[in-house]
């Protein structure tokens, strides 16, 4: 089924669940590429023949940068060596990684540990890491025993001027930035437009986005949230972005079935298990992608009425779909509507 038309609008299909809303025009200027397992795009509008010629390469640059930093897949990467590392001390990280950090540990304490980055043994277990996927489901004590390498507190970080060092207090912690790493890549793809002059845009990483400015003919960047369905491309809601991040989490694609049940991607660190419940969509509006990329994912952990709840006492800008019967009923927060377009038709 073709997507529907927004002001004459090129809809282009991110993996996440978001589709971005660009009018076209012969001034707009478009990349795309792969990282971090996934893919990025950005849409310029007003750029100099330099620009165009040189956007490619610095944005593949800095982005192959980034994943040199967060890759868990890669072992020469900082955060494998992290891993890696049986050491307690203090390690010296980036200032990349701290903005990483900071935003995971405040989003994962306001959302009482839904949101972990920790919770990488857990994911493995359950077949959605190096690990391949298991033959049966992993038992109790297998679940207990991955929980005890899982948890907030285990990590420490301390900025000072004279640098940042993150510690752990157990020696195999494994910690997975690939839940935020996206809206992180976003923004410093956001911070890269903005250095080198241009002033209208529209990023994406993966299913996280942001934008500024405007299209050359004066329409504000748009994007609409997809249908959470694997089976077409449809659009649920339209929002214009207003210069912020946003970012969509869905258990309806990446998944797998194992003895008769279906195994979401998304785990719950506190039980160790997959997601149960009737929650497939968590899409957040932030003032940075990175933050909406966090929120999203502990979000979805939650659950529909413990989502509306928080977001509705944080006043944060969060559209629910869930799953009642054959149907997908959104909901949207009394923030998030202020971003809504309300005339779809156009």
């Amino acid at each position: 089924m073709q997507l529907p038309r927004f002001c004459q609008t090129l809809l282009v299909l991110l993996c996440a669940g978001l589709v971005g809303c660009e009018n076209s025009s012969p001034s707009d200027q478009v990349f795309q590429g792969k990282t971090m397992g996934t893919v990025w795009r950005v849409t310029a509008s007003g750029l100099t023949p330099e620009q165009a010629r040189e956007l490619p390469h610095l944005i593949q640059q800095r982005l192959d940068a980034d994943d040199q930093e967060l890759s868990t897949w890669k072992k020469d990467s900082w955060l494998s060596r992290f891993n890696q590392n049986p050491s307690l001390d203090p390690q010296p990280v980036s200032d990349n990684v701290a903005a990483i950090i900071t935003s995971s540990l405040y989003v994962g304490r306001m959302t009482e540990g839904a949101m972990d980055i920790t919770v990488g043994p857990l994911v493995n277990l359950w077949g959605f890491g190096p690990n391949a996927i298991p033959t049966h489901t992993p038992s109790a004590s297998q679940i207990t025993a991955a929980k005890t390498r899982v948890g907030l507190q285990h990590l420490t970080l301390n900025e000072t001027v004279q640098g940042n060092t993150l510690r752990k207090d157990i020696p195999d912690l494994y910690v997975d930035l690939s839940t935020v790493g996206e809206g992180f890549a976003a923004d410093h793809l956001a911070r890269l437009m903005e250095q080198q002059g241009v002033r209208n845009y529209l990023v994406s990483v993966g299913g996280a986005l942001i934008s500024r400015g405007q299209h050359l003919q004066g329409q504000p960047w748009r994007v609409a949230v997809q249908k959470p369905t694997d089976k077409m491309n449809q659009a649920q809601v339209v929002v214009d972005l207003q210069g912020h991040g946003i970012s969509t989490s869905g258990d309806y694609r990446n998944y797998y079935e194992l003895e008769g049940k279906r195994i979401s991607h998304i785990i719950d660190p506190n039980s160790g298990q997959p997601i149960d419940h009737h929650l497939v969509s968590a899409t957040v509006i932030a003032t940075t992608a990175l933050e909406a990329d966090a929120w999203d994912t502990g979000l979805m952990v939650l659950g529909t009425e413990k989502a509306k709840a928080l977001a509705k006492r944080l006043h944060l800008a969060v559209y629910l779909i869930t799953k009642e019967g054959d149907h997908f009923v959104g909901w949207a927060s009394p923030t998030f509507k202020t971003f809504m377009v309300n005339d779809q038709s156009h």
